[in-house]
């Protein structure tokens, strides 16, 4: 007898029904012809963080973006030595395979795994139990001595220079990985660096000549 769901999994399935009742459906061409292969033009990297969903922030149908989440939206730099890099193979694979057009870098406000960086609550963590995200987040590091020095370590100012900052860190690094950097030379690839208010739901992008992020037209 099959195992009965729990109210959270049921939640899922009663949308999956849904899903197939009206979303799959009004979509079957598209569906259809994605059987055949995907060929999106833009990658985003985005937070895992369960309020900032790129494909219902830009409003895309099936396999226009091609997406990656992890905690905080980062790119580690560039690296060769063995070890599973989740990230690096999804960029590998982006460029390589479906030589996407665009990359987005999308961070968002009241994001954790910034406001754990700039706390270092989690600095003392043991690796294999904690230390994961402790680890993942000292690629912002550097990043943090700049907020500190300029705004401290507590409060909403410092908390939201932290998040703009790991965009900006995440597209540093991207630029370290030579096929990206190539293909960004060549004008085959643009960078770009965006940022979500959950607060009141506007997206801004990043002006990397002066480092501001200014409202989306």
């Amino acid at each position: 007898m099959p195992h009965k769901p729990s109210a959270a999994l049921a939640h899922l399935l009663a949308g999956y029904h849904r899903f197939r009742a009206h979303g799959w459906v009004a979509h079957r061409e598209r569906w259809t012809s994605l059987n055949e292969g995907q060929s999106p033009k833009v990658m985003v990297i985005a937070c895992s963080d369960s309020r900032v969903d790129p494909a219902q922030i830009f409003d895309v149908a099936p396999g226009e973006i091609f997406v990656v989440r992890n905690v905080a939206a980062l790119v580690p730099p560039f690296e060769t030595n063995p070890g599973y890099h989740g990230v690096s193979a999804a960029l590998e694979f982006a460029n390589q395979m479906l030589e996407v057009r665009e990359i987005v870098v999308m961070g968002h406000g009241l994001c954790g795994g910034c406001a754990a960086a700039l706390s270092q609550r989690l600095a003392g963590a043991i690796p294999g139990e904690g230390g994961f995200i402790a680890n993942w987040i000292s690629l912002l590091d550097a990043a943090r001595a700049e907020v500190v020095a300029q705004h401290g370590a507590a409060g909403r100012t410092a908390e939201h220079a932290m998040e703009h900052a790991a965009v900006r860190v995440s597209l540093t690094n991207l630029r370290s990985f030579p096929r990206i950097r190539a293909r960004e030379a060549a004008g085959q690839l643009r960078l770009t660096g965006a940022f979500f208010a959950i607060r009141d739901g506007v997206l801004h992008l990043l002006d990397e000549a002066s480092g501001t992020f200014h409202p989306a037209d």
